[in-house]
């Protein structure tokens, strides 16, 4: 049996559906559905039950995981990078993963963990997912934080041979509509050209970036399914790996490709930063990606126009755009392996 937390989520549901492309539908998702859409994510999907992640973490801590466990992907947990709570992200989103990875570890199951780009900080220790540098990283914000001190407690504890903690960078695709706030700006900004023509970016405070010209490592979904995939079937069984394209596209780009998605001539104005975000705003992500190339990982990145396209024409131009329907039957590596 396979446990994916975060199941009913963006990155959690792609997980199933990928599983599900495998042949996989013993899958137990823990989740927190509320009174959002996130239910609709699993309507096409296939596994064995559903439990609310309050439940599951009242079963664990009374029992254990079940003794057919195979695997826990765990992508449950608050990814809002504005959460300024730091009590509520260290209880949801380190010390419920400490809990739930001791326990997969008593059953000899595998392991793996959401952890993020953010962790990096503004960028100036670069993105290198070398163990060795965990300690020089400084986060911007709570929720980096907290998953940044997830990776230092593996390290700590020397668990890094034994759980993969994944590095996602900025993730895009199917299935992230409940996220509000937190959708990708090609979800958001669909929505926006749709309704006024035109799209918004932030202007640039950097007088060395032109404006829209910071960068982001953007990854699609399905790609970072494909990653989870390799690592639960034959990939290495631990370690902190950086789950991005390891290229760096401008804000810039990324509206160009949306544009063209539509097919629409690009219409951007800049708007300043927000208050809020000042001073904990990445100017630049790009991954790298030499310890997966090592590792002779097969995952093809799509680039960003491809996926932009796949993800605006197959999904979000479609009536009904979630990951398991009719529309996601296509392919799901193509492009250059980076």
């Amino acid at each position: 049996m396979y446990i994916v937390t975060g199941g009913a989520g963006f990155i959690g549901s792609a997980v199933v559906w990928k599983l599900n492309r495998m042949g996989v539908s013993d899958i137990l998702v823990v989740d927190v559905l509320g009174a959002d859409d996130k239910w609709k994510n699993l309507r096409s999907l296939r596994f064995t039950d559903y439990m609310h992640r309050d439940e599951f973490l009242r079963l664990l801590r009374e029992s254990g995981l079940p003794a057919s466990v195979t695997a826990v992907v765990h992508m449950g947990a608050c990814s809002s990078t504005t959460e300024r709570d730091a009590d509520f992200l260290l209880c949801n989103n380190l010390m419920y993963s400490q809990e739930l990875c001791r326990a997969a570890l008593e059953r000899g199951a595998r392991f793996i963990n959401a952890s993020s780009a953010a962790t990096y900080g503004d960028g100036t220790q670069g993105f290198s997912d070398d163990p060795e540098d965990l300690h020089r990283l400084v986060p911007l914000n709570a929720y980096a934080w907290s998953k940044h001190l997830f990776d230092l407690w593996l390290a700590r504890e020397n668990l890094l041979g034994h759980v993969a903690s994944l590095k996602f960078f900025n993730v895009y695709g199917p299935n992230e509509y409940h996220k509000g706030d937190m959708r990708s700006m090609i979800c958001k900004g669909r929505e926006e050209i749709k309704a006024t023509g035109r799209l918004r970016l932030f202007a640039s405070g950097n007088p060395k970036l032109p404006d829209g010209g910071q960068t982001r490592d953007f990854v699609y979904v399905k790609d970072c399914a494909e990653l989870i995939w390799w690592f639960l079937s034959t990939g290495p069984r631990g370690g902190i790996f950086n789950a991005g394209t390891g290229i760096d596209r401008s804000w810039n780009d990324l509206a160009r490709a949306l544009f063209s998605a539509l097919e629409l001539e690009p219409a951007v104005d800049y708007v300043p930063m927000p208050e809020a975000l000042q001073g904990r705003y990445q100017e630049y992500t790009r991954a790298d990606t030499s310890r997966l190339e090592r590792l002779a990982c097969p995952v093809c990145f799509r680039a960003l126009e491809e996926g932009v396209r796949e993800y605006v024409q197959n999904y979000l131009e479609t009536p009904d755009p979630y990951l398991g329907g009719p529309k996601s039957a296509d392919v799901l590596c193509s492009g250059q392996t980076s």
